[in-house]
Formats: structure tokens, sequence, C-alpha cells
């Protein structure tokens, strides 16, 4: 009888250990899913005034566009290469004392000749990735920087034809390739091209380094998409998640709320609680 206690006990621990095993793991995926920051949310503040909206949101990571002015104790600088080598170290520290971390810049468009000074910005200043859309006869050039200052590339899709504006462009000159380079999915973008988001997701699995978040409804007077609190669109936010979850994606989840330019917090962050609500329900765990 105490045999058969001690192997019942046994299995109940076992059992226990796997379910423990289980949220563990649930956990360490969902906690793999960041919010981030694109800064032109922001672009009618300076850079040093978006890093402090990000911390009254509660994000601690941000993607900040070249050219945005840089602000208080940066006199005329903008953001980007031409940076001093103190201005970028500033800048990390300020970043630090909103509890923020600058892990991406973009998107950059540049000529063939400037995507070293690119990259050898990205890597003094610790980034994770680009955010870019280079041109298609510069992948070879973009390839060897990335592995050469060991910084990933997610290519944008901003909605016209000129652009990588359908995953099977994007997949064309980058299938052969290292996966240092992906995508940097702008999933309204897709929509405003007539490309069904969670299509587009699936076409380009294994190879989002990140998205440019948002949701977006159409206008019916002026027939234009715009930008909207997420959840109230005409985008599918929880299908999308769901299709990024059977992913195993663990990159970013880059906000870009391009409307109410002037006052868009109580928009963000009430973007950000359904985000919350809706991933908690994803990953819940079956009992």
């Amino acid at each position: 009888m105490k045999v058969i206690k001690l192997f019942i006990i046994s299995l109940l621990l076992a059992l226990i250990g796997c379910i423990g095993s289980e949220q563990s793991k649930e956990k360490v995926q969902k906690k793999d899913w960041k919010l981030s920051m694109q800064s032109y949310t922001f672009h009618k503040f300076t850079v040093i005034e978006s890093l402090a909206k990000c911390k009254e949101l509660g994000l601690n990571f941000i993607e900040i566009y070249p050219g945005h002015r840089m602000g208080e104790g940066f006199g005329d600088a903008l953001f980007g290469y031409d940076l001093t080598l103190d201005q970028q170290k500033d800048l990390i520290e300020i970043a630090k004392s909103y509890d923020v971390k600058i892990i991406s810049s973009g998107v950059w468009t540049s000529a063939r000749d400037d995507w070293e000074k690119v990259f050898a910005f990205a890597k003094n200043m610790d980034l994770k990735f680009i955010s870019a859309e280079p041109l298609r006869s510069d992948w070879d050039v973009v390839e060897s920087l990335a592995t050469k200052y060991g910084v990933q590339v997610a290519c944008h899709n901003h909605p016209n034809e000129n652009s990588y504006w359908t995953p099977e462009i994007l997949l064309d000159n980058i299938e052969d390739r290292g996966y240092i380079l992906g995508s940097s999915a702008d999933v309204g973008h897709f929509k405003r091209m007539g490309v069904e988001p969670v299509s587009a997701l699936k076409e380009l699995s294994g190879r989002v380094i990140s998205l440019h978040f948002k949701d977006i409804l159409k206008d019916e007077v002026s027939d234009n998409y715009e930008d909207v609190i997420w959840g109230t669109g005409d985008l599918d936010i929880k299908l999308m998640l769901e299709e990024l979850k059977s992913q195993a994606f663990n990159g970013y989840f880059t906000i870009e709320y391009e409307s109410n330019w002037d006052n868009n917090l109580p928009e963000i962050k009430k973007s950000i609680e359904y985000y919350n609500s809706v991933v908690e329900e994803i990953f819940a765990v079956t009992k």
C-alpha cells in the first residue's frame, strides 16, 4: 500500500511539474512579445519629448526615425548618423533615465554609398535592427554590412508600388539570403494596398523581425484609411496575434499611431489596453 501511495504521489508531482513547465513556457513566450514606439507617432515633438511620452505610456522600447528633431540639449541636431559620438552617448543615457531602450531606427532609404554610415551608427547606438527599404539593387551591399556589423535589417512596406508592398516582392529579394534580413511588416499599409494582413504574415513566416502595428478604419467621406484605437477598425487584431503566436514570433510590435498628432496618448493608451487583453486571452493556459 505504501508503495502504491508513493507511486501516486510521484505521478502527481510529475504532473504538477509538467503543468508548471507548460505555464513557464507560455509566460516566457509571451514575455518575448515587446511593445515599442515608432517615434514618428510623436513627430510634432522632439526625440527627448518622445522618450518622456514612452515613459508615460509604460513603454520600454523605441524606434526613432532618421531626421527626428533631437530637442533640449542637442541644439538643432537631428537623429541620425551625423550625431557626434558624444551626442549618441548622451542620448543613450537620457533614454536610460526614462527606462527606455532605443532598439531600432528607421525607415532608412539610403543611397548605396551611405549604408555603411547607417550600419556603423546602428552599431554605435547598440541597435538590434534597422527598419529600411533598400533599393532592390542594393541587397548585396545591405546584407554584407548587416553581417559585418551584426545588425538585423527589417524591410518596411510603404503603401506605394515602388516599395516592398507585397510579401512576394520582399521574399523574391531575400529568400535566398540570410535570416539577418527580414520584414518590418506594416499591417496597416498592407491593408491600404489591398493585401490582407493575416495572409501577408503567413507568407512572411520566419522572416518577421518586427511590425509597425496599428488598426485602421476606412473613412466613408474621403475613402482613405485612418488610424484608430486598436480593436475598433477594419483589421482583425486577434487573428493577427494568433498567427504570430503560431509562428513563435519573438520580436517587437512597434506602435505607429498616425492620427490626432497633437494629443494621441489617450488613444494609444486604449490601444495598449486592448492589446494586453487580447494577448492575455490568446496566451491563456487551457485547463
